[in-house]
């Protein structure tokens, strides 16, 4: 079930995750792999680096709000449990700072030390 779901959120990309895929697909993000709408769990991750363990969630507004909030912070929670490391982006960061996020997320994939700030 979560691998068809997985399918079809692939098949149908946001505009965002079209343009954060076009910038790291064929290991263009300093070598690195990553896969999208990649299940979890009972989750599905928008981007991952399974190598790093190293996740990429890209939000629209929707999730500033009150039951999306909680769900992303449950989400989060059993994702870091498991050794995941969780950095969200705000879908008009990706539009409006791409080199901004990938100059970041480089950091995040050379130095396991460094994460993104508590919430």
């Amino acid at each position: 079930m979560a691998n068809e779901r997985a399918r079809a959120l692939r098949r149908n990309q946001t505009d965002a995750e079209r343009v954060f895929w076009q910038a790291v697909n064929g290991k263009q993000l300093h070598g690195h792999r990553f896969r999208r709408q990649h299940p979890l769990g009972n989750y599905i991750v928008d981007f991952i680096c399974l190598e790093k363990k190293l996740i990429v969630e890209l939000d629209g507004e929707q999730h500033g709000f009150g039951k999306h909030m909680l769900h992303d912070a449950k989400r989060d929670a059993w994702l870091e449990q498991r050794g995941y490391r969780v950095v969200r982006y705000w879908n008009d960061e990706v539009y409006n700072n791409l080199e901004g996020v990938l100059t970041e997320l480089a950091i995040y994939l050379r130095d396991p030390a460094y994460g993104p700030p508590p919430p």
